[in-house]
């Protein structure tokens, strides 16, 4: 029997950094609870955004791959500027895979890929 199931994010040392940037970015966002390792990385957290729980950790091996624009968060929001107010922060110093715009299958959508590799898609 499932007990729970939730996203996971594997980071490679950053977990920290990028967790307290979706809290602060992310409106309602939280780090729900952050466990560190001896050596300050993060052993397991959890953040919460609108009720949704994603698990996060530092890795301790490093490995070849990363994150995938294939794989993201998506994000509802209200008003058509929360779209580009949302997807210009989370994009600082990352990447725009489509700029906020109407593209047909809603009012106004953006995605984009944040500084720490990680996909996230708002939608209005």
């Amino acid at each position: 029997m499932i007990t729970a199931a939730a996203p996971f994010l594997m980071f490679q040392g950053r977990c920290e950094e990028a967790l307290t940037f979706y809290a602060g970015t992310i409106p309602g966002a939280r780090i729900a609870a952050l466990d560190r390792k001896p050596d300050g990385t993060v052993a397991m957290a959890r953040l919460s955004i609108a009720g949704l729980e994603i698990m996060a950790n530092d890795s301790p091996p490093v490995h070849d791959f990363d994150f995938t624009p294939s794989s993201s968060i998506f994000l509802t929001v209200e008003g058509l500027e929360e779209v580009d107010a949302l997807a210009a922060a989370l994009g600082e110093g990352g990447k725009a895979l489509m700029p906020p715009d109407d593209y047909g299958f809603s009012r106004r959508f953006g995605w984009v890929q944040d500084r720490f590799g990680v996909s996230w898609q708002v939608n209005a």
